[in-house]
C-alpha cells in the first residue's frame, strides 16, 4: 500500500477551497457531503496546525548567546 504524502499548507488550502465550493453549490448528495465535510475538517486542522507551528517559529529569535528568546516589539 502506498504511503500518503503530507500535503503542503498551500495544497491543503486549495483542496479545502475546492471542497467548500462543491458544498456551497448544494448539488452534492448527503452521503458525499458528509464525507467531503469530514475531509474539509481534517484539512482545516492541518492548516491550523501548520500556521500555529510557523507562528511559534517566527515568534522566537536566537540572541547573541545562542539562546532562544521570545520576539518582542517595543512600542
Amino acid at each position: 500500500m502506498a504511503e500518503k504524502k503530507e500535503l503542503s499548507f498551500e495544497e491543503s488550502l486549495t483542496s479545502l477551497e475546492e471542497i467548500v465550493k462543491k458544498l456551497e453549490a448544494g448539488d452534492v448528495p448527503l452521503d458525499l457531503a458528509i464525507e467531503e465535510f469530514n475531509k474539509a475538517m481534517k484539512l482545516a486542522k492541518s492548516c491550523d496546525d501548520k500556521l500555529k507551528s510557523a507562528e511559534e517559529a517566527i515568534a522566537k529569535l536566537v540572541n547573541n548567546d545562542g539562546e532562544i528568546t521570545p520576539f518582542k516589539i517595543d512600542e
